[in-house]
């Protein structure tokens, strides 16, 4: 394997297993029994099931058929790393390889137990951003370094050389 691989490999494995060990650690550990923990006056540990994409949205139309849902996700994963595979800059394949990355973490959920763990609650004066996890974090973050990348000035075209 060449190191460009190898970089986009570790980088979305990281991703994936950074992400199941904050869901193992919320559903093993933490959350037994299931219940809402305080951390800040704006941030809360609560253990939720999100059958669909994101935000919830389309999950009474994947409820019955997370198995296909994972294999659709699955499908773009391939085509991000792909894409990763052949970026032209360390920031774009970085921000690929997170968008890879959590959404493999997210996969493996549906496979195993047909819906996404969501522990993460940000609120504010009574209204709840949705509860989100790790791989939605490494998601988000590669967005935003892909944003980041494309407002970087392309590189100046070589000139040929003159003898």
């Amino acid at each position: 394997m060449t190191s460009r691989p190898l970089i986009v490999a570790a980088i979305a494995g990281a991703a994936v297993g950074g992400d199941q060990a904050t869901k193992w650690v919320i559903l093993a550990q933490v959350m037994q029994p299931p219940r809402v923990i305080g951390v800040t006056p704006f941030f809360n540990l609560t253990l939720s099931f999100n059958t669909g994409v994101s935000f919830g949205m389309f999950g009474e139309t994947f409820a019955a058929r997370p198995g296909l849902l994972a294999v659709l996700t699955l499908m773009i994963v391939l085509a991000i790393l792909a894409w990763a595979l052949r970026a032209r800059s360390a920031a774009e394949r970085i921000g690929l390889s997170l968008i890879a990355g959590g959404a493999l973490g997210n996969i493996l959920d549906r496979w195993r137990q047909g819906a996404v763990t969501d522990f993460l609650d940000f609120h504010w004066r009574g209204w709840h951003w949705p509860a989100f996890n790790g791989a939605d974090v490494f998601i988000s973050l590669g967005v935003l370094m892909l944003l980041l990348a494309g407002f970087k000035p392309a590189p100046k075209p070589e000139t040929e050389k003159q003898e």
